[in-house]
């Protein structure tokens, strides 16, 4: 029997599997097939793989391509299964790869035979951009293409339907007990992702369900809460072997995500906010740590700034294992959405403007010093909304006084995710659907989204990783425009425009030398000031178009302290380790 997993990306509230991110449906999906037949032959291939066969190079922005790329159309003609995953829940920028819906993958896997299944999130649809709902035709057309559509988990339909096709049920969730095996063999399909072995990031699934929404309900437009109605936490000891075998298996980036908020992993349930449960993050992050000693990466995603602001003794514990335990870039997403008391009680919000600011300057004591990789050990991210019910003028005034304070207060935020609401059916959004204001508000939140980036991000970022700052191990991943763009592997890395060609798919040590309001401007080091063109050399700090013209004409400098005569004395010091003769 040969089965084809066609991955077209999938990001949601509490997940991401996006390349360079490998999710956890295709690995849960593989895994279950194995368990159930063992005779199967499993191919793994992502949307990128199906656009460049049947498209050609236009079809595929990038070379991010599987080793099955090239028999892709022998395979699926072949295919006796087809699975396609998908669902774009959290619409965001991407880098490396775009994410598909329904209607892209039906116009390529139409005219082969196999039994079609669709798993994942897509099931409620996709949305490519904030401020829209989601229309009926793309879930009409799941229906048309696919033989099942799976409401439930996809591991349980396939290891009931590869067992006895007759008694699988598309509505049937799994727990934590029959996930152990199906995550473990699961975990080989990381050899035929295309990042693989050295720049894969694999997210790790700790919990499901939102601790918040299980006493007082969920966020109006959150979809989490709509999958999963009550809270499971996955045991440490198989979170512990499931990094242990994918480990073995040569991968050294991780996500511990796949969580509403880490900070209530394990934690005691306690109406709003839950109590925290520091020794269990840290019997699970020493776990991790054990059975992974050289790591490259180990970071989080989600946490609710309500937790951490009420029971700060807990969170500070916890926030210390993840400093002691995982690697400096990591960044905890609050989602605050908007700091309108008013907006924040009818959409049923997690935490306040005030428990967020809070939050936000404990993190701060705790995690802004500098690690070795150039990035601050731990700090928050925020998660801003617009388009909410209920939201006026005031709203989007008070979200950025709410960001403008933390910014003059000194306080460091890695990013400020701005989103416009998406309506999924089944959230409480979808009800009071006819009150989305993005379309009203819609000079509003160009305004306001104008005005962050420049007033807050710009300077944020300057005060996050100012110029002079090496950021180490940043994989170069495209080259457009005359621009290569790179980025570290990590929860939220930052982007660094590199200004020339550099060879793609290797790590580089950057020097930062400018910034933008969302990413930043780098020169990979060490700098050969004998050999570098002149656009390069007129970004460097305290170099100009006059310097520039000065360093050609002397060049070819016979020692670094004569090319260091020609910088200004402050900044003598900074070049002294990055330049080269």
């Amino acid at each position: 029997m040969i089965v084809a997993i066609i991955d077209g990306y999938t990001d949601e509230p509490a997940g991401l599997g996006v390349p360079p991110y490998l999710g956890i449906y295709p690995r849960y999906a593989y895994g279950a097939i194995k368990k159930a037949r063992k005779d199967a032959r499993i191919f793994y291939l992502t949307i990128d793989d199906l656009r460049f066969t049947f498209e050609g190079e236009q079809g595929i922005k990038t070379k991010n391509k599987t080793p099955n790329v090239y028999k892709t159309k022998e395979i699926l003609e072949k295919a006796d299964v087809i699975i396609y995953i998908g669902g774009l829940h959290t619409p965001g920028k991407y880098l490396s790869a775009v994410p598909s819906q329904v209607e892209e993958v039906a116009k390529f896997i139409k005219p082969f035979k196999g039994i079609k299944i669709l798993g994942g999130p897509a099931f409620m649809g996709s949305a490519h951009e904030g401020g829209t709902k989601i229309s009926p035709r793309e879930l009409a057309l799941a229906h048309a293409i696919f033989d099942h559509i799976v409401y439930g988990d996809l591991e349980a339909f396939l290891y009931d339907f590869f067992t006895n096709p007759k008694d699988a049920n598309p509505f049937r969730f799994r727990d934590y007990l029959e996930l152990r095996d199906y995550a473990l063999l699961g975990a080989e399909v990381v050899k035929q992702f295309p990042d693989y072995p050295d720049f894969v990031i694999v997210e790790i699934e700790t919990q499901r369900g939102c601790p918040k929404a299980a006493g007082m309900g969920g966020c109006s437009f959150c979809t989490e809460p709509v999958r999963y109605r009550a809270i499971e936490d996955r045991p440490i000891e198989d979170i512990v072997k499931e990094v242990e075998v994918l480990y073995n298996l040569g991968v050294r980036h991780f996500r511990v995500g796949r969580q509403s908020c880490i900070f209530s992993y394990m934690a005691k349930p306690n109406g709003r906010v839950p109590i925290p449960n520091p020794e269990a993050l840290e019997k699970l992050f020493k776990g991790i740590r054990t059975v992974a000693p050289d790591v490259k990466t180990l970071h989080v995603d989600n946490a609710n700034p309500a937790v951490i602001a009420n029971y700060p003794e807990e969170s500070i514990k916890i926030a210390k294992t993840l400093i002691k335990y995982g690697t400096p870039g990591n960044v905890v997403a609050f989602g605050l959405e908007t700091a309108d008391p008013k907006v924040a009680r009818i959409n049923n919000l997690n935490s306040t403007a005030e428990e967020t600011y809070e939050a936000v300057r404990i993190l701060n004591e705790v995690g802004a010093k500098r690690g070795y990789n150039g990035m601050p050990w731990l700090l928050p991210g925020i998660n801003i909304l617009f388009g909410l019910p209920g939201e006026t003028k005031k709203t989007y005034e008070l979200t950025y006084e709410f960001l403008k304070k933390i910014l003059d207060d000194g306080l460091l935020v890695r990013r400020i995710n701005i989103r416009q609401v998406v309506v999924f059916p089944g959230t409480p959004l979808w009800y009071m659907r006819d009150k989305v204001k993005t379309e009203k508000h819609k000079s509003l939140i160009k305004h306001y989204k104008y005005k962050i980036r420049h007033e807050i991000d710009y300077p944020m970022l300057k005060k996050l990783v100012p110029v002079g700052t090496i950021l180490r191990d940043v994989r170069a991943e495209v080259f457009d425009n005359g621009l290569t763009y790179g980025r570290q592997i990590g929860s939220y890395p930052l982007i660094v425009g590199i200004p020339k060609k550099i060879e793609l798919n290797r790590f580089y040590d950057v020097l930062i030398v400018d910034h933008g309001f969302r990413s930043i401007t780098g020169i990979p080091i060490p700098i050969n000031v004998n050999r570098e063109g002149s656009k390069v050399l007129s970004y460097l700090p305290g170099i100009g178009k006059k310097k520039v013209a000065k360093i050609l004409a002397k060049r070819p400098f016979k020692s670094k302290e004569e090319f260091l005569e020609i910088i200004e004395a402050e900044k003598r010091e900074m070049y002294r380790d990055v330049v080269v003769i």
